[in-house]
């Protein structure tokens, strides 16, 4: 009956596998077919092998738009939230989860509440801030406003919470401070809730529209979703460039992952444990 359960377990998991992946693997497929054959291949994946592939499409997208621009500004962008979100909101969760400090229980509150309010509910009164501030169609405005994020210091506080403390207090017996204990002592220890939070982050900024939609107007600040909506639209539709296009720009994405895998799934499954 075990054996009977698992193959069907994997079976499923297989399938799954299969419906999330068979769009991904429809549009690398079609990034290296020509145009005129792209939409004739969606419902006959045996003729993909016979249906003449090149790598014309990737040229295609460098030689139409600036895509090199485009990635550039998307990982400055991205990497800035993501580095400097792990710093300042890993030290919040630290302050919450360790220091005893009036107020503390108040700014839990306040993380949680905020948690559930969506970018959406808070988009326009924070496009009227930054015009007024000047930052309209730059870096910092596509920046700054993400660095701090509460689910981030939410997940931080969780797993700092349940960190041995003894660690911290051998530290602290060697003469070692606060800030010494946290980033030779701490950090090193928490190498799945930063992994986590990481990749987390990169994936909702990476894929961030309507923000910079609303604050962005010129090509060299714009970031690679603004970039393949705009190259939608771009005459002649060429499917094969689109596809193509779609392809560089997942394939970041997927990097940070298999980098970080390891401590992703390590991550996850210590929630899952403590949960």
């Amino acid at each position: 009956m075990s054996m009977l359960k698992k193959v069907l377990s994997y079976t499923l998991l297989l399938l799954a596998s299969a419906v999330f992946l068979w769009p991904l693997l429809f549009i690398a497929v079609g990034s290296l077919l020509p145009d005129d054959r792209v939409l004739q291949m969606a419902g006959k994946p045996w003729l993909w092998i016979h249906a003449g592939w090149h790598a014309g499409n990737y040229i295609d997208v460098f030689t139409r738009v600036p895509f090199g621009r485009y990635m550039v500004n998307s990982l400055l962008i991205t990497g800035m939230v993501v580095v400097a979100g792990l710093l300042v909101n890993s030290m919040a969760g630290y302050a919450l989860a360790r220091w005893h400090w009036p107020g503390r229980g108040v700014v839990s509150a306040f993380v949680i509440a905020v948690m559930i309010i969506p970018l959406e509910a808070i988009a326009v009164p924070l496009f009227y801030q930054v015009s007024w501030l000047g930052w309209r169609d730059s870096y910092l405005v596509q920046i700054l406003p993400f660095i701090a994020n509460a689910f981030s210091v939410y997940l931080f506080y969780t797993f700092f919470h349940e960190l041995p403390r003894e660690l911290e207090q051998a530290a602290y017996v060697d003469g070692a401070g606060p800030w010494r204990t946290y980033f030779t002592i701490v950090v090193p220890n928490s190498k799945p809730v930063f992994a986590s939070v990481a990749i987390l982050s990169f994936l909702t900024q990476w894929g961030a529209y309507l923000w910079p939609l609303m604050v962005t107007h010129s090509e060299s600040v714009r970031p690679l979703p603004l970039a393949i909506a705009s190259f939608y639209t771009l005459p002649p539709l060429q499917w094969g460039d689109i596809f193509a296009f779609g392809i560089m720009m997942v394939l970041p994405v997927l990097i940070v992952f298999v980098l970080f895998q390891r401590w992703f799934v390590r991550g996850v499954a210590a929630a899952g444990i403590k949960g």
